[in-house]
């Protein structure tokens, strides 16, 4: 779009004999001489959009960061989910077990009063067997003895007695039935009586 100077050629006021004192008004009057401004301008627009895209490549930087480290604590904390779940994975089937296990305990003891060997070795193979295929799969026994410190932790007092001496107040004086763990989880208490 093109306008026309109105001033141009009129005697009344005559620009060029000024001397370009106002060089404001004479770009309002001829628009078509280029302003030195516009060159300025478009250069600080592109300053920034090119800071913008910078803020947001820094923003997306961010997230992204974010999002690979969320999903590596996901990755870190599944596979140590599943390396739980196999190491328990057979708790219940070895809980199930472990009052078989106690009987062939006490049964053991009666038939090694037995004076008939053949019976006695033949029962303690079948014994150790089943104990080496139940630690096989990770089942251990609580090691706790009379004269022991009593720890609530790692042991279930069941009743408490008059301590038969003096050093076992406070302490095991017997271990009515045995405890046993799965890797570093307790799945039974060992139950034990303490002295008083």
């Amino acid at each position: 779009m093109k306008f026309n100077n109105p001033f141009k050629g009129k005697n009344t006021m005559n620009t060029e004999n000024t001397g370009n004192q106002n060089p404001e008004l004479e770009n309002e009057l001829n628009p078509e001489t280029p302003t030195t401004d516009t060159p300025e301008v478009e250069a600080a627009e592109e300053l920034t959009v090119e800071q913008q895209l910078e803020e947001q490549l820094a923003q997306e930087k961010d997230k992204f960061l974010r999002l690979f480290a969320e999903f590596e604590n996901y990755k870190k904390r599944t596979t140590k989910e599943r390396i739980d779940l196999f190491k328990t994975a057979n708790q219940e089937v070895l809980q199930a077990m472990l009052p078989v296990l106690d009987d062939f305990d006490r049964a053991m003891q009666q038939i090694s009063k037995s004076e008939d060997e053949a019976l006695v070795k033949g029962v303690e193979l079948i014994h150790e067997k089943l104990k080496s295929t139940l630690v096989a799969k990770g089942l251990e026994h609580v090691e706790l003895k009379a004269g022991d410190e009593f720890n609530a932790d790692f042991a279930e007092a069941i009743t408490q007695i008059p301590a038969p001496s003096a050093d076992l107040k406070g302490k095991i004086v017997d271990v009515i039935e045995k405890g046993y763990k799965l890797g570093d989880k307790i799945i039974r208490f060992p139950k034990v009586v303490i002295g008083q």
